[in-house]
This record gives C-alpha cells, sequence and structure tokens, in this order.
C-alpha cells in the first residue's frame, strides 16, 4: 500500500500511520506475511462500524426534522448497509489500497462487496482513533451524505415530508394529493399522483404503487421550487 499517495489523493495526513496501513490489510494478507507480525484490519472494522452508525444517526436526527424513528431506522440501515458501503468505496477506490493475499487477490477480492465494506468501515475506526469523531463525520459528509439529496438512496427518502414541512414553513398550507390515473393489468399497475397547494402549483409522478407515485410527486415538487431571499418560488 503506498500510503503517501493515499493521504495526497484523499487530502488526508495520518499521525499515526500504522493505523492507516491496518485498516487497509485484509486477513488474506497477514496469514501469509506471518513473520511480518501484522495485523489485519478486523478490530478497526468493529470500531468503524460503530462510528459509522453514530456519524450516520446524528446526521439523519438532524437533517431530517420530520422522519419518524421507523422512517430514520430505514434510512440508516438502507446507508449503512454492505452494498451501500460496498459501493461507495468501490467509486472512491479503496480497493486499488487494500493488501490481500494471493489467493484472495487471484479471485476478485478487490472487489469483493463484503471486503470493500469492510475496509470501509476498518478505515473510519482508524481516522477515529488517530484524528477524532469530527474528521470522521467529515470525510462522510465529502464522500456519503452528499448522495441521499443526490437520490442515491431515495427509495427510503420521504420526499412528502420534506415537501410539506417546506411548505407550512413558507406559506402555511398544507399539501393535497390525488391519484389521477392508473392503468395496467391488476400484477403490473402503473399510478400517477398529483400533489397541489391550493392554485400555487401542482406537480406529478408516476410509481408501482400509490405511494411511490406519491412520493415521486412530492421529489419533483421539491425540484421545482427554489427560496430567494427566505421566499418560496415555484418553477
Amino acid at each position: 500500500m503506498d500510503i503517501h499517495l493515499f493521504q495526497k489523493t484523499y487530502a488526508i495526513s495520518f499521525h499515526n500511520e500504522k493505523l492507516l496501513k491496518q485498516a487497509f490489510t485484509h486477513s488474506s494478507y497477514v496469514n501469509e506475511h506471518q513473520q511480518k507480525h501484522l495485523i489485519d484490519n478486523e478490530r478497526l472494522e468493529f470500531l468503524g462500524d460503530a462510528a459509522l452508525e453514530l456519524a450516520v444517526s446524528k446526521h439523519i436526527y438532524d437533517k431530517y426534522t420530520t422522519m419518524s424513528e421507523g422512517e430514520m431506522t430505514q434510512l440508516r440501515s438502507a446507508l449503512v448497509c454492505e452494498p451501500s458501503l460496498a459501493k461507495i468505496a468501490k467509486e472512491i477506490q479503496f480497493g486499488d489500497y487494500i493488501l490481500l493475499g494471493k489467493g484472495e487477490e487471484q479471485t476478485g477480492g478487490r472487489l469483493r462487496p463484503s471486503i470493500l465494506a469492510d475496509v470501509f468501515e476498518a478505515f473510519l475506526g482508524a481516522l477515529y482513533l488517530d484524528q477524532g469523531f469530527s474528521h470522521v463525520v467529515q470525510f462522510l459528509e465529502q464522500h456519503m451524505f452528499h448522495r441521499i439529496k443526490n437520490g442515491a438512496y431515495s427509495y427510503t427518502m420521504d420526499y412528502k415530508s420534506d415537501l410539506q414541512e417546506l411548505i407550512q414553513q413558507h406559506i402555511g398550507l398544507t399539501t393535497v394529493y390525488e391519484i389521477i390515473s392508473e392503468k395496467g393489468p391488476a400484477h403490473n399497475r402503473e399510478f400517477v399522483a398529483k400533489v397541489s397547494v391550493r392554485n400555487l402549483f401542482t406537480a406529478t409522478g408516476q410509481g408501482k404503487t400509490k405511494k411511490e407515485a406519491e412520493q415521486k410527486a412530492a421529489k419533483q415538487a421539491l425540484n421545482n421550487i427554489t427560496i430567494e431571499d427566505g421566499k418560496i418560488h415555484f418553477k
């Protein structure tokens, strides 16, 4: 692992570079290099998992004030699950730095979701030990949290609550939803929902269920709204 390249690439400077190397050291590499007395990343993974869950929980709690406990739990689960973490780790090229045994290397371990997700958590554990919780949050803000609003986790987002909160805050009115059409056979229905606020604006969305259609209508409405000088404007 090129520690200096890693730190330059991610603009991170570790005080204890051994922690950084350990975060990317897979157990298969340790088993093949026992004479080096290396430590794998499993304990750091344990710590990073806890730091990740706390950071994600705090972000959701602060950012999505209208979500219920169940909805917050659902979104957190979507963020911290293995596929999500593996996807992020792959996109930011963490796989390039993993120290793997020859067997894991030859069988595609560098791109294996479980290994990528574990490395991501182990890195967070190392970062926490080296620089504290605030730097873990900062890293997640750069590489994870912004993905929520960009739609990477749209299937768990409660756009209806976000829209209602925005409308209530700025004009004190209530959003109204209506299913305006449905088509297709019973096993493959398509619903179109419309959301409106009196005669100020409307937006529509389509989905396999009424709930999905309403969520997509709310998302479209949010995309059509801008806030300027504290006032709400509709496209």
